[in-house]
């Protein structure tokens, strides 16, 4: 579990640093300060820096226009667009950094050890080298950041990423590539987008937890809107590929299809499934409150943080709104509170992102005084 952040070069965060993050986290601040991109930094570092996350986030973004069915390309133009000034530099400081310490989110008496993602360009030409049988062969020189602006002609780029300091992936721009829409990352995390509701995913996160203590879960979190609701399922839609979520209430004798019931239900559907998937992992939402009305919010929190401290996970989540806030706040503070909660607002500061942070009892204060501290 992360016990500080540190985020370089990332988009518009140029050097960002949280000393500290609680099990459940709410991410504050004015539009354009780096909100959802904490929250994509987190998912590059938890898939270890895996190509087809990094290429997903791209897409969500809308700066990946193609549409193939089950793999993405690469560019240069379109990956430095994750850099800070959406510039290809090829200086050690113009590299992308995420990395966390490790450890218990409590106040640790020794210093934690730290985990790594880093993204950068390289630079390169063939050159004719001998190998150890003293034959001929070509390989490719990596040059230094004052020699990349005098190559040109014959010069190659790389994309690379390192995990712990260490080259993990490396692949050459200019030769088409595409990634398989599978992959496994080393720590488990879901990343829920605004009024993000996808059923396709919805069903296989459904499916690895059926007929588990976790289907539990999910039920008793749909009873924050419908208090009879008894089971749900996932079932194929007439004349389609796609499977549709359907509940079956106490109170009813047909099972009635979860989107007739508004989008609050679905949005909850949507979070604790992706939770309990992350068991020993992260779950990253974006503007929490989106389709959920301000008297269910508090009962949703209850349960994320219940289901945080049982499960281990690390929540992220990031809203503009004070209902938002307020209810965090009472859960945060309460005796029947478990997991720990912090507020992280982001500032921008002449260009650069700024964060300030709030303890439970600090936003209780602030709530009290009336202080503004979306």
């Amino acid at each position: 579990m992360l016990n500080s952040l540190y985020i370089k070069n990332y988009r518009n965060l140029k050097a960002l640093k949280i000393d500290s993050v609680a099990q459940v986290n709410l991410i504050t601040g004015k539009n354009n300060t780096g909100k959802s991109t904490i929250l994509e930094a987190i998912a590059i570092y938890a898939s270890r820096g895996d190509l087809y996350c990094i290429l997903q986030l791209l897409k969500e973004r809308g700066e990946y226009f193609s549409q193939p069915e089950y793999s993405v390309g690469f560019s240069a133009p379109l990956l430095s667009s994750l850099f800070s000034g959406r510039i290809m530099d090829f200086s050690a400081g113009g590299s992308i950094l995420i990395e966390g310490k490790i450890g218990n989110i409590s106040h640790a008496a020794e210093p934690l050890p730290s985990k790594s993602v880093g993204l950068r360009f390289a630079k390169y030409v063939d050159e004719l080298q001998k190998n150890e049988q003293g034959n001929n062969v070509v390989k490719g020189k990596y040059l230094s950041a004052n020699e990349c602006h005098a190559a040109e002609v014959g010069s190659k780029i790389k994309f690379e990423v390192t995990v712990d300091g260490h080259l993990a992936i490396s692949v050459d721009l200019d030769f088409p590539r595409y990634v398989s829409k599978s992959f496994s990352a080393e720590t488990k995390f879901q990343l829920i987008r605004t009024g993000s509701i996808d059923e396709e995913i919805n069903g296989e996160l459904f499916d690895s937890i059926a007929l588990t203590p976790k289907e539990q879960y999910v039920v008793d979190a749909l009873r924050i809107v419908e208090p009879h609701a008894e089971r749900i399922a996932f079932v194929k839609v007439e004349n389609s590929p796609a499977r549709s979520a359907v509940v079956r209430l106490s109170n009813a004798t047909e099972v009635l299809p979860l989107k007739s019931m508004g989008d609050g239900i679905n949005r909850i559907l949507t979070i604790i499934l992706a939770l309990v998937n992350v068991e020993g992992g992260f779950l990253l939402v974006d503007e929490f409150e989106n389709g959920l009305h301000y008297s269910v919010q508090e009962k949703l929190w209850k349960i994320i943080f219940t289901l945080a401290k049982l499960l281990h996970v690390q929540v992220f989540v990031t809203t503009h709104s004070r209902d938002c806030i307020s209810t965090f706040e009472k859960v945060a503070n309460s005796s029947e509170s478990s997991a720990t909660g912090k507020l992280i607002r982001l500032d921008n500061v002449n260009g650069s992102i700024r964060q300030v942070e709030f303890r439970p009892d600090e936003l209780k204060i602030a709530g009290e005084q009336e202080i503004e501290i979306r």
